[in-house]
């Protein structure tokens, strides 16, 4: 009988991948056709931020559109989807890091603002999705945090090369 351990370890990464995509994807069809649970949301939201100064922040046009955050979770999806092909593995982790962002965002703004977890009145449903992504998310980075730092060191190495002292 195979190890729990291996097994978990080879099939989590897409387990997570598959299950973050089908919430981003799925909230695609609300966000893209401006549905009316979509409005509720972006118009409390808009009217929060106009009581702040920041009118249009999240209306249709806005820095934080449900067209900008649509397209933030549908690039994440693609990415988290290219993984499945071993040559673009290291694409999850960048997907992972968008969802993580997304998701950071709305939990945030389903707990600091009038929104609330439960606009919709679905019972928290669409909460309850943001958070559990959020913490697959995490779990996925921890998972593959040397991947990450490695990734992260090649970046800064790309940016800012090390000076050579002694020329």
């Amino acid at each position: 009988m195979p190890s729990f351990i291996p097994m978990a370890k080879k099939w989590a990464p897409h387990i997570y991948a598959s299950f973050a995509a089908i919430i981003f994807l799925d909230s695609l069809r609300f966000k893209f056709s401006n549905a009316p649970e979509t409005q509720v949301i972006f118009t409390r939201l808009d009217g929060w931020a106009g009581d702040l100064g920041a009118a249009g922040l999240f209306a249709q046009t806005g820095l934080f559109s449900q067209y900008v955050i649509g397209s933030a979770e549908l690039l994440a999806s693609v990415l988290l989807l290219a993984g499945f092909f071993p040559r673009f593995t290291r694409l999850r982790i960048i997907g992972a890091l968008i969802g993580l962002a997304v998701m950071t965002g709305a939990i945030n703004f389903h707990l600091w603002t009038p929104l609330g977890i439960d606009p919709n009145q679905d019972g928290g449903g669409l909460f309850v999705a943001a958070v559990t992504v959020w913490l697959s998310s995490i779990a996925f980075l921890a998972a593959y945090r040397n991947t990450l730092a490695n990734m992260a060191h090649e970046i800064w190495t790309a940016i800012a090369p090390p000076t050579k002292s002694g020329s």
